[in-house]
């Protein structure tokens, strides 16, 4: 996801008042982008025990965007309380940008109280704040945020221009937080209660924004956007500008609650924005049926086309997927995003760790979302799509702190691919009703969610597997175990002995791996326990026989394993060739 960054440099001049009786002076010119810091750039990092030691109530970002300079000046206003007594703040702020000021209850702090060595800003109090007192920081700064490279992948704000040449503007920062443009806490955790943005930009630029819309106003040829957010996230807070045109609807949920749907596209794709809006209505009730109600509905099901692919920004999901149409009948892009709505905003994972939590879990909806609409067909050649993609050269989850480069560069795609698989593997051993129930447990933290009766929530891998032995009165961890902390997949073992098959599971470390397996003899069903991980059929004579015929289980499988290198060493050989 790293890659070189653009080097611009920024002739500006700032003038402000000087105070009685002395010279008006400008402060330090803006600096050159460059780029962060490896603290910066690894968003996830653990917590330090001043963040750990507050809730965060509040956040108010001003924002003033210039596209011209492609620099930005800002000013948080962060709110906190203190949990246990505390002498100094910290929040993330790439120390690429210039601090003009920072103030802690609207008094000045000197400049000997802040430091900002590697991108994590730490402020000396004047005085010692108090278990249960609240604190308002507020941060002034300005300069050039991270130009993202290849965004989404690659993090920062994108600095594009629509077909007609119109400044079209995004931040997508997922993998090295929110940081690259605001001061927060840079970690899954970090979220503030609640928060409000007020955009600046250009007229007649358009700021489509998370939650919900508090107006706008103009003056002096510039236009502020006003965006009021309930259920606020990190990487999920979100920069969309252009000349945006948008479309309105209302969803009526099964819940009884009213949805306001919006979508905002670039002039020109109207008739397009109309044919994919059409598509919110099919995923809302497929999402809400399955699981419970849309967890924003208070806010909005919102879409906006960005100058990159897509990111799960919460009511405000990025989408740009061109509009192409698919032999499924559906936008998958759209439908991973929204995914993320469940899976991602409303639960989020405490740690990266567990990132298979959010991106297993959406990759997985697809599949599903197949099998709702057009049944088991196309829901298994979804899956062996995913299937064929695996990797397997990290373990899913380690059990340790994980930065989101951590997984980005170790597990990688498997927490997508790998993670549907092994869900499909476990709903076909648990069966449907236990199977939702844990997911709508791990969701919404109840089985009977209804909008107003539940927040956002956090959770772990070893949550939801207690929430599974919980339900089926089973110990499912051996499952879990094999499948999330090794990174090589269990292998089933097949002999053919005379009239007898026999079967046996590996597992890399030899643990037990009891996962009962179907075997198909002539045209007879037979499912074999394997206790203790091993188990025979008889045979016929003469009988043919299919090892897991519906394709239940997620397993080594050789000839998967042969395709993958063949394709690699063609690619390969025909890269070397030009």
């Amino acid at each position: 996801m790293k890659s070189s960054f653009l080097s611009v440099l920024i002739a500006t001049t700032f003038f402000v008042q000087a105070q009685a009786q002395a010279q008006a002076q400008a402060p330090k010119p803006l600096p050159v982008s460059s780029v962060p810091t490896p603290f910066t750039m690894s968003s996830g990092t653990q917590r330090s025990p001043e963040q750990l030691a507050v809730i965060f109530e509040n956040a108010d970002l001003t924002l003033r965007l210039d596209p011209e300079t492609r620099s930005i000046k800002g000013t948080a206003i962060l709110r906190f309380t203190a949990k246990s007594n505390l002498q100094k703040l910290a929040v993330e702020l790439d120390k690429n940008f210039e601090v003009d000021d920072v103030k802690i209850n609207q008094v000045v702090l000197g400049s000997d109280a802040i430091s900002n060595p590697e991108g994590r800003l730490y402020l000396s109090l004047q005085q010692e704040l108090r278990k249960g007192e609240q604190v308002e920081l507020s941060i002034s700064y300005r300069g050039i945020p991270r130009i993202a490279q290849r965004a989404p992948w690659d993090g920062g704000f994108v600095w594009s221009k629509t077909p007609a040449g119109a400044p079209w503007i995004a931040s997508a920062v997922q993998g090295e937080g929110c940081d690259l443009f605001w001061p927060c806490i840079d970690h899954p955790m970090g979220k503030p209660k609640q928060m409000s943005l007020h955009i600046s930009v250009p007229a007649p630029l358009v700021v489509a924004g998370n939650g919900m819309s508090q107006g706008s106003e103009e003056k002096d040829g510039w236009r502020t956007y006003h965006w009021k957010i309930k259920h606020p996230s990190t990487y999920g807070i979100a920069i969309n500008v252009a000349p945006y045109e948008v479309l309105e609807e209302s969803y009526q949920s099964r819940f009884g609650n009213q949805i306001a749907l919006k979508m905002w596209y670039l002039a020109g794709n109207r008739e397009k924005a109309k044919g994919l809006m059409s598509e919110f209505g099919p995923m809302l009730d497929f999402f809400e049926s399955r699981f419970g109600p849309y967890p924003f509905g208070d806010e909005k099901m919102g879409v906006v086309e960005t100058p990159h692919l897509g990111m799960e920004h919460q009511t405000i999901n990025a989408y740009g997927n061109d509009y192409k149409k698919s032999p499924h009948g559906y936008d998958w892009l759209l439908h991973h995003e929204f995914s993320h709505e469940w899976f991602g905003n409303q639960m989020t994972n405490e740690n990266w760790d567990d990132f298979w939590l959010h991106e297993g879990f959406a990759s997985y909806m697809q599949p599903l979302y197949l099998q709702y609409l057009r049944g088991e067909r196309d829901y298994q050649v979804s899956l062996h799509e995913q299937r064929i993609r695996i990797v397997n050269k990290f373990p899913m989850v380690t059990g340790h702190s994980m930065s989101e480069h951590d997984v980005s560069n170790g597990p990688g795609n498997d927490v997508y691919f790998k993670g549907s698989n092994i869900l499909h593997t476990l709903r076909g051993q648990i069966g449907d009703q236990n199977f939702f129930k844990a997911v709508r447990l791990l969701v919404y933290g109840r089985l009977d969610p209804k909008p107003g009766n539940f927040t956002p929530r956090y959770s772990t891998s070893r949550e939801f597997i207690e929430i599974v032995n919980g339900l089926t009165k089973k110990d499912w961890t051996w499952f879990f175990h094999a499948y999330l902390r090794h990174a090589t997949l269990p292998s089933l073992v097949s002999n053919r002995d005379g009239n007898i098959l026999k079967l046996s599971w590996k597992v890399a470390d030899g643990s037990n791996f009891p996962l009962p397996v179907e075997v198909l003899v002539n045209d007879k069903l037979v499912k074999v326990p394997m206790e203790n991980g091993q188990g025979s059929v008889h045979l016929p004579a003469h009988a043919t026989f299919t090892i897991d015929p519906g394709s239940k289980i997620l397993k080594h499988e050789p000839n998967i394993v042969e395709w993958a290198a063949d394709t690699a060493a063609r690619a390969k050989a025909a890269r070397n060739s030009r």
